[in-house]
């Protein structure tokens, strides 16, 4: 039977449409993400007028003491951002895991709100608490605000909930007999921390301290907003595209700002494999047990989740009153923001328009390719290409797909060995065009890996089926495979929409006066002195995302209820 049906889909139209699919696929994946990174390659070795210098950049770069510190600051940055937002979120996901404790479902929420707001947000949060007019500082408390520690503590809320995502995984995945022989063995609960806990989730600590790291050496938001003079290489990248045209530098600095992001994607696929080893299907959840000792995390929990609160809290207050520190009359003539800048509220709906045709679109293209990747019998090689290039953008920093979409996007002409090949996808640059490619392919590969793991959940002989009844391969796709996968599909829309809305590093290279984002909107409002009607931009942006994500959680309880019902005929 399983030859029979294999013949006729070899034989089949649909097939053959398929494999034509997958080829454009391929080819689109080329140009929007091989081609520009190889753009940003080669202008790295050369000078402005584009002669060829070898390593001389590079060199230059490293000679010079003013910007070789950048890399010393940057990896400071980061070790300690690490470190830190590590041991925090490995607590705090012990702690709803491992301890039996109250408000659980209200922690876990919390600790995911910095995931919708912009990094700018945190800082400008801190600059009203701890700036030179900030709450603390009038209070006698200052933290020298600017510079290394404000961006360390706006890049801990930054990728804490990151880690904590990773690390709550990990936690619920660690078999419950472990613990059970440990009991009977006589072994208390330290000495069960240190051998059963902590190894247990070793590959995903590994895997959220590489995360973290690379999150905070290629952010732009924070540094931006609290560096000062403190630089690093994400701001260095601005300084040398935007402030001296120095495209062939940036190229320098993006292309050392990727090399942690290559060896994060590396250690993150091996540890995510290994990682998935330790869970079988005979594998008992915890069980908990209330223990004196709860209280302390309890407290723990209670107390992080206050302080990414109040953040929020913060922001929102500046945004309302008047002038700080002076007038603390309640107003919203900050969200007037045609008295700060003359693009107005535009912004705001740009950043709508481009985040939802992002989404929609995205979604499309990369379940589809999922779709052929994973369901196509032929041509393997093309399809494990595909796969390849579709995990790659996991390794791109936003800034570097910036960049490197400048460098092959705005050029006319190419010139290969003394012939001249005219640029004809140049007409996409400066068009919302290029900031919806800028976003899908910036958050391409956490929605490809989820359309593909549900994709092998779904079984070849509903494919086979079809092919052997003569049914058209789009009524399959749309009959069985969507609805089948309809959690996986929301879920990306989802995913791609929120980042969209917050995302900076992508976009700051590639927007005009016409297609200004809100999250581009803030650092100008922020660099101009407008810092309340920045708060109050970010908020926007906050509270659109929140309110985006309470409609899909209601829209997909509903799906859920009627697929629930279809699976339990």
């Amino acid at each position: 039977m399983t030859t029979f049906n294999n013949r006729i889909s070899k034989l089949s139209p649909g097939n053959l449409f398929q494999k034509i699919l997958i080829v454009i696929f391929l080819l689109f994946l080329v140009i929007s993400i091989i081609l520009p990174l190889c753009s940003l390659f080669v202008e790295a070795f050369h000078d402005k007028s584009g002669s060829f210098t070898g390593i001389d950049n590079f060199y230059y770069y490293f000679s010079n003491p003013a910007l070789s510190q950048s890399v010393n600051n940057t990896l400071f940055i980061s070790f300690m951002t690490t470190i830190i937002s590590v041991l925090l979120a490995f607590f705090y996901a012990y702690s709803l895991t491992r301890v039996k404790i109250k408000w659980k479902t209200f922690f876990k929420y919390v600790a995911l709100l910095p995931l919708f707001a912009p990094t700018m947000l945190q800082g400008i949060s801190l600059v009203y608490l701890f700036g030179n007019k900030g709450i603390f500082t009038s209070l006698g408390i200052d933290i020298n605000l600017y510079g290394a520690v404000g961006i360390i503590i706006s890049e801990i809320l930054y990728t804490f909930p990151q880690a904590y995502l990773i690390l709550l995984v990990a936690f619920e995945i660690t078999d419950y007999r472990l613990y059970e022989a440990a009991e009977t063995l006589g072994a208390g609960r330290i000495k069960q921390f240190i051998r059963i806990t902590v190894p247990s989730v070793k590959y995903g600590l590994l895997s959220a301290i590489f995360v973290c790291f690379t999150l905070s050496f290629t952010d732009f938001g924070a540094p931006k907003v609290v560096g000062g003079d403190y630089n690093v290489l994400a701001t260095d990248i601005y300084k040398q595209i935007v402030g001296q045209q120095n495209f062939s530098m940036g190229a320098v600095v993006g292309i050392i700002l990727l090399l942690p992001a290559l060896v994060s994607f590396t250690v993150d696929r091996i540890t995510t494999r290994k990682q998935s080893s330790f869970l079988s299907s005979k594998s008992i959840p915890f069980q908990f047990k209330k223990k004196p000792a709860d209280n302390l995390f309890f407290f723990y929990c209670f107390v992080i989740s206050v302080i990414i609160l109040i953040f929020f809290l913060v922001a929102i207050f500046a945004s309302l009153v008047k002038i700080w520190p002076y007038n603390l009359k309640l107003t919203f003539s900050h969200y007037i923001f045609k008295t700060v800048s003359s693009s107005g509220i535009k912004p705001y709906i740009n950043s709508i328009i481009v985040s939802f045709v992002s989404s929609v679109v995205g979604t499309v293209l990369i379940f589809s390719s999922a779709y052929l990747i994973e369901k196509l019998k032929s041509m393997k090689i093309i399809r494990q290409l595909s796969y390849f290039i579709s995990i790659i953008p996991l390794a791109l920093p936003g800034l570097i797909i910036g960049i490197s979409y400048i460098m092959f996007f705005n050029r006319l002409n190419f010139n290969f060995f003394g012939f001249t090949i005219p640029n004809i996808f140049n007409f996409i640059y400066g068009t919302i065009i290029i900031l919806v490619l800028a976003n899908i392919i910036h958050f391409y590969s956490v929605p490809f890996i989820t359309a593909n793991t549900a994709l092998k959940k779904i079984e070849r002989e509903f494919e086979n089926v079809s092919y052997s009844m003569s049914i058209p391969v789009y009524k399959t796709f749309l009959k069985v495979t969507v609805p089948l996968s309809i959690t996986a599909i929301m879920e990306n829309l989802m995913y791609i929409f929120v980042n969209s809305m917050t995302t900076v590093s992508a976009v700051i290279f590639l927007y005009t006066s016409q297609l200004k984002l809100a999250s581009i909107a803030v650092i100008h409002m922020e660099e101009g002195g407008s810092i309340a009607s920045a708060a109050a931009m970010a908020n926007l942006i906050v509270l659109t995302n929140v309110a985006v994500r309470i409609i899909y959680e209601i829209i997909l309880k509903k799906i859920r209820r009627k697929t629930d019902a279809w699976q339990k005929r």
